[in-house]
């Protein structure tokens, strides 16, 4: 797809990359794009990257994170994305499970990729000002490897990409990706946002993750540019869709309320900004409150709205969606996506369930992962004769539409990033003062979830919820942290399994944190 755009539109722009607290627009073409993503590509064939080998990706959003995307994947290896927000230990579990021969990173990292140096690891690539002296200049790269097309072959069932996602005992999981599952994300995304060239799609959640990337793969499959904005705010993306006539947005929940508060408040008005390009909004990654659609409406009323669910074993978003026509549907996700098939069996069997009855959803179609990388019983666990079960409780009405009832798994989203709670509990139980803990999903306008936890001191001590804070800052990123902190008895059955439905129906009340 990038050799063709850059045959066919070779000086269109392709990337537009903003960054507005320093005043910075940055721009190339399908051309240059495609260019220095061969470049990498034979840099690293010249280091002796093969197919199949790995290259861990560590960058945060910009041109050049697709840049290194396409030219790792354009040799045959894998790209490892990593989230850039793991930590030391994130980082060290991921690299020992890809066992990778190159790190593409930038100077944000260098100190935990300083102190990990993995031992499969041969060659540092450095993107940043004064480079290690054991370490590859990036743009040195770029300007003397050669932007030739490196032909190797590259069969649709080819692996190209293990992505981590975080796992039931908070673990990352690698999930492996093929060529196919890349092109198949493509094309349903086009056939569902009806994307042309005359598009501009404004990508803001993470490149790492496979739901933004994938969406814009719509554009890339049809020769229209894309816009990365690197930092969120409403004024931000009001002023992106004004100045560069943005076409898409996909927003997070917390975007979406931060942007309808900021409306509210008088601090953005609408007849400041030229919007009149702006077609569609569409949101996933987390449960939409109706209420917060109908909001946006109330500004937005001739923008199309679209509703998309997925996941990373499924290539990311788009096995169910919503559909341009169907966005006053209240509290559906949608119907079945373009080229997929959906069921709902029994939670712990394989039989499948009658319309309108509760269990948990599956999935079928070109977008189902190989499998979870080096762990053939997990895997054998989760696809099901080509069905990939996806842990979510649902129920599918007569017309087809799919609504979720609840999550199989203790999952937290907070603002679209998922959150194991045993793995905050694991943090939380370090804690010498700690006898039990349990963690649950508080409500939230903005976040649509935060993190709360529920602490049983142990006998004659005490403990204050400043004490948990400065504990969890080095144990815990701080989006895994809990918001909310209560001391009280943890409630265990008779089998030792907390009983977090007690929990929930005690403390898991709305809150606003925004206010």
């Amino acid at each position: 797809m990038l050799e063709e755009n850059a045959r066919k539109h070779p000086d269109d722009m392709a990337l537009i990359e903003l960054t507005p607290s320093r005043n910075s627009r940055r721009q190339i073409s399908w051309k240059q794009f495609n260019q220095q993503a061969n470049s990498i590509a034979n840099y690293l064939l010249q280091r002796g990257i093969q197919k199949d080998d790995k290259v861990i990706h560590w960058m945060r959003n910009s041109i050049d994170w697709l840049i290194n995307y396409f030219g790792i994947i354009k040799t045959g290896a894998w790209a490892v994305p990593l989230n850039y927000r793991f930590n030391t230990q994130d980082f060290r579990f991921c690299t020992s499970i890809a066992e990778a021969k190159v790190i593409i990173f930038e100077e944000y990292f260098l100190k935990t990729v300083q102190d990990v140096k993995p031992s499969t690891i041969h060659e540092y690539i450095y993107l940043g000002p004064k480079t290690p002296k054991d370490m590859t200049f990036y743009n040195e790269i770029l300007k003397t490897a050669s932007t030739d097309n490196p032909q190797i072959e590259l069969k649709p069932t080819d692996e190209c990409g293990l992505y981590f996602t975080s796992g039931t005992t908070g673990d990352p999981k690698p999930v492996l990706l093929t060529h196919k599952n890349m092109s198949f994300a493509a094309e349903v995304e086009q056939k569902h946002h009806h994307q042309t060239s005359k598009d501009n799609f404004i990508l803001l959640p993470p490149l790492y993750h496979t739901g933004a990337k994938m969406h814009w793969f719509g554009s890339l499959i049809s020769g229209a540019k894309g816009t990365i904005l690197t930092e969120f705010s409403p004024k931000n993306v009001f002023e992106a869709v004004s100045n560069e006539a943005g076409t898409i947005v996909w927003l997070l929940v917390p975007w979406v309320h931060d942007i309808l508060v900021a409306l509210d408040r008088g601090e953005l008005k609408l007849k400041d900004y030229n919007l009149s390009s702006w077609r569609l909004m569409h949101i996933g990654a987390q449960p939409v409150p109706p209420v917060l659609v109908q909001r946006w409406r109330n500004y937005f009323p001739a923008m199309a709205y679209d509703n998309n669910y997925g996941l990373s074993e499924a290539t990311g978003p788009g096995a169910v969606h919503l559909g341009l026509e169907n966005e006053l549907r209240p509290g559906a996700v949608g119907k079945v996506g373009c080229g997929w098939q959906l069921k709902i069996v029994e939670a712990n069997g394989n039989h499948e369930l009658p319309q309108c009855t509760v269990g948990e959803l599956c999935v079928k179609g070109d977008g189902v992962m190989c499998g979870y990388y080096k762990n053939p019983e997990l895997t054998a666990k989760i696809i099901v004769e080509g069905w990939l079960r996806t842990g979510d409780m649902a129920r599918i009405d007569q017309d087809g539409y799919v609504y979720l009832v609840d999550r199989k798994k203790d999952l937290i989203i907070v603002g679209g990033e998922n959150i194991y709670p045993i793995e905050v509990e694991d943090a939380i139980h370090n804690h010498p003062k700690v006898y039990d803990v349990a963690v649950i999903g508080i409500p939230d306008m903005r976040l649509g979830e935060v993190v709360g936890a529920i602490i049983e001191v142990k006998d004659g001590e005490k403990l204050t919820e400043q004490e948990i804070h400065d504990f969890l800052e080095f144990q815990l990123p701080k989006y895994k942290r809990p918001r909310k902190i209560v001391f009280d008895k943890v409630p265990r059955n008779p089998t030792g399994k907390i009983e977090k439905t007690k929990l929930r129906q005690k403390y898991a009340k709305p809150t606003d944190t925004y206010h």
